[in-house]
């Protein structure tokens, strides 16, 4: 996948613990086009997250004074913590890449709004809650009260379904991966012709 042709946005949102961080990580990989656009968060990084790479880690105030003088295409607060896209990291990205932004659907709302961004937004859910809880406790980075919290937001955060795109139920890593891929590559071959 080459630059040619309008780059585009993909957004990768779901509930926590749905795989969409491996799944960014994997287009990123296979595709050099691809830059994953880094968030800034107030929250704390985890054991093996990397300033600039995983988010951008910044203090409370200094994420009140982005929103202040409105520098973040899209922003939320999700437990406890706020997350935020600026928008001069997009902007400058998006001339030489295509994008892909794993955030909620606080954030996807939010950047519907710009209409001059070319959005393909994607929706992953697991084929049952059950499933997503036993997720969130093997990958061993959140508290009891933590995995709680996430697991009681599902309910919530489905019910934005149908404010995407397409909705992919990971049910298989690499049969979601594929559709995500020929999501992305019959864009791109869309985006290329009407260019």
């Amino acid at each position: 996948m080459s630059g040619s042709g309008e780059n585009i946005m993909v957004i990768l949102s779901s509930p926590s613990g749905v795989g969409k961080t491996t799944l960014t990580k994997k287009i990123q990989q296979k595709y050099k086009s691809f830059k994953i656009s880094v968030s800034h968060t107030t929250r704390s990084p985890r054991s093996n997250e990397i300033h600039g790479i995983d988010y951008f880690f910044i203090s409370n105030k200094k994420f009140e004074e982005l929103i202040e003088k409105k520098k973040f295409y899209e922003y939320a607060k999700i437990f406890e913590n706020y997350y935020g896209t600026l928008k001069k990291n997009v902007d400058e990205s998006i001339i030489t890449n295509d994008l892909i932004f794993d955030i909620d659907w606080q954030g996807t709302k939010q950047l519907s709004n710009y209409k001059n961004l070319k959005l393909i937004k994607i929706f992953l859910i697991t084929d049952n809650k059950n499933e997503l809880k036993k997720r969130l406790i093997n990958r061993n980075q959140n508290t009891d009260a933590e995995i709680d919290r996430r697991f009681k937001s599902f309910d919530e955060d489905i019910k934005h379904w149908n404010d995407y795109d397409y909705i992919i139920i990971n049910k298989n890593l690499e049969v979601c991966f594929k559709q995500i891929e020929n999501i992305i590559l019959s864009n791109k071959k869309n985006n290329y012709l009407s260019s």
